[in-house]
């Protein structure tokens, strides 16, 4: 396909209007120096060349909308358009963030809801609004909980991660201040308590944990974790990655948590990806609540307005987060409801576990436990034979389906981390399936085609090393 400037010719032109008459003195409104004075480099096409080129380029890539996305982790759902009708209402598209608290009380009341609504979903106590994103949410708690610390006189300066925790995790500690410390799992996939216990001292602020953790699988001893982190003083802080397989089921307030972030694209269907806004919540219990970033939204009587918590780290996002990502979680929660929200992580655990039982006979099942909403195979039998979980992942574009994660967590070797949501048909996991036994088998018979993947794809097989260290941003 010919880049927007191979299909350039002089003298075409966008333009049937009459031309726009050009300043006769620009250098009245602008220095000199700023001037262009070669003109735009721009490509000379047509309007209709435009659109073909920028709609058939858009039609060459995977999305939720065109292809099943079984990301493990990331949780790829479809994302309803009733959510994205209903944000671009001029009401709130048009609501500037310097109007007056009077002027929005409808985008006030949004929020308020919100924040009430993630706070019984989730057992907190209230939330936050404002981070940008899952890790900004995790930064913005972790600062809260350094906070905490400081003000009760106490110098803690390490967090524990699970060796199977989100790279986030780590990072965003480091970046709060703290030192990381890695905890082992255990032969089950849980968090090993012993080695728990080695480590928890006066100096453990908190363990970032998500639960269901990152194998997929529940934390089953997560009241007595909870328990060992308290009784030194530490902190409990909920990674909401894994939320998707709990809503309506059980709540991390209930198992111990004391902070949480909830990323809305995984588990309230808000989009993902593409560089675009997206949404951290953060919600806190008791004292915590206390230091939660400002503003937050109140009502009083029959009107909503903003405050600043008592104690608060301050301010992490310009206004007042991004409100349409906001408005679009707040509509997937009303039209679901407290019983369709518990249905959808139902039909999550439920597809997860089907898939599971359909392809452990394929290929290695690190964890051969009862599944939450996603599940982690190894493509170790098939490294045997030459085969890797890339070429795995390889071969599936060529079935027009995005891979899983791969290589994700670090501690099960030749990861292939598979999460189908609770969007998907019984059709389309079970087209799934069965591709995924037939490349298995085809790793058996013809490892060359597997290992030569992709083939029906715009571009083919790529040297990852080489496209790594040689960047290439022009095209």
């Amino acid at each position: 396909m010919k880049t927007i400037f191979e299909k350039s010719k002089a003298g075409k032109t966008t333009q049937y209007l009459p031309e726009i008459t050009k300043a006769k003195n620009p250098g009245r409104y602008l220095p000199a120096h700023l001037l262009n004075q070669a003109g735009a480099d721009l490509p000379e096409v047509s309007e209709l060349d435009v659109v073909r080129h920028y709609t058939n380029l858009s039609q060459k890539n995977f999305s939720v909308d065109t292809h099943f996305y079984p990301l493990g982790s990331c949780t790829m759902k479809y994302n309803p358009k009733i959510n994205e009708a209903l944000c671009q209402l001029p009401e709130f598209t048009q609501a500037h963030p310097y109007l007056n608290q009077g002027q929005v009380q409808g985008c006030l009341q949004i929020m308020e809801e919100l924040d009430r609504y993630l706070a019984e979903i989730s057992g907190m106590d209230g939330f936050t609004l404002l981070p940008a994103a899952g890790a900004h949410g995790e930064l913005t708690a972790l600062l809260m909980m350094a906070a905490y610390f400081k003000a009760k006189g106490e110098k803690r300066e390490v967090i524990l991660v699970p060796d199977s925790s989100h790279g986030t995790n780590p990072a965003s500690a480091s970046m709060a201040g703290f030192t990381i410390k890695q905890i082992k799992s255990d032969s089950e996939g849980n968090v090993d308590l012993a080695e728990l216990e080695k480590h928890l001292n006066d100096n453990v602020a908190g363990l970032m944990l998500t639960n269901p953790n990152t194998l997929g699988l529940f934390e089953k001893q997560i009241v007595k974790l909870a328990g060992m982190l308290h009784a030194k003083g530490a902190l409990l802080y909920y990674d909401g990655a894994n939320l998707n397989a709990l809503m309506g089921k059980a709540r991390p307030g209930d198992m111990g948590f004391d902070l949480i972030h909830i990323n809305l694209h995984k588990t309230f269907a808000t989009p993902h990806g593409g560089g675009g806004a997206g949404s951290g919540p953060v919600g806190a219990k008791g004292e915590l609540v206390k230091y939660l970033p400002y503003p937050r939204v109140a009502k009083a009587g029959e009107t909503y307005h903003f405050f600043n918590p008592e104690k608060t780290i301050g301010k992490i996002k310009a206004f007042y987060g991004n409100f349409l990502v906001l408005v679009r979680a707040h509509v997937y929660i009303r039209a679901l409801g407290g019983e369709g929200l518990k249905e959808a992580s139902e039909i999550a655990v439920l597809s997860a576990n089907y898939l599971k039982e359909k392809l452990k006979a394929y290929y290695d099942l690190p964890y051969p436990r009862t599944c939450m909403h996603e599940f982690v195979l190894s493509a170790g039998n098939l490294k045997k034979l030459g085969v890797k979980a890339l070429d795995v992942a390889k071969s599936l574009l060529d079935h027009g389906i995005h891979p899983p994660t791969i290589y994700f967590p670090l501690i099960v070797p030749e990861a292939l981390m598979i999460e189908p949501t609770e969007t998907e048909n019984l059709e389309t996991l079970d087209e799934f399936a069965q591709i995924m036994i037939e490349i298995a088998q085809k790793a058996q018979t013809n490892p060359e085609e597997i290992t030569h993947a992709p083939q029906n794809t715009w571009v083919k097989r790529i040297d990852e090393v080489r496209a790594a260290r040689e960047l290439c941003l022009k095209g």
